[in-house]
């Protein structure tokens, strides 16, 4: 596995979250303002639903950024793109596929 990829992954991670975390202030700064009484707006979606969303790709986005670290340090460690359950290699497709892949096609299928 070319140590870029995840690089690459991991840098476009932190971008992503520096962009979620922008989007969560402003909304903050949204629903600070007492006169701003978007729950009952017919029109688009509503600062709490937009919180949400926002949140949860921010979590989906740590968990991933948690993945892609863990494989770096596999890659160091020289474990990398080898089952964490069996022992055997984890197939290119799969890791090209799935970067992060802890485990062979039939233990993932477990």
């Amino acid at each position: 596995m070319d140590r870029t990829v995840l690089t690459e992954r991991l840098r476009a991670l932190e971008d992503q979250l520096a962009r979620l975390d922008a989007d969560a202030a402003s909304l903050r700064a949204d629903r600070a303002d007492a006169t701003a009484d978007d729950e009952h707006d017919p029109e688009g979606s509503t600062l709490s639903g937009e919180w949400q969303r926002v949140e949860a790709l921010r979590e989906g986005a740590l968990r991933e950024r948690a993945a892609v670290v863990e494989a770096l340090a596999r890659l160091d460690a020289g474990t990398y793109g080898i089952c964490a359950r069996c022992g055997s290699p984890i197939p290119a497709a799969r890791l090209e596929a799935l970067p992060m892949a802890t485990m062979c096609v039939p233990c993932a299928s477990r």
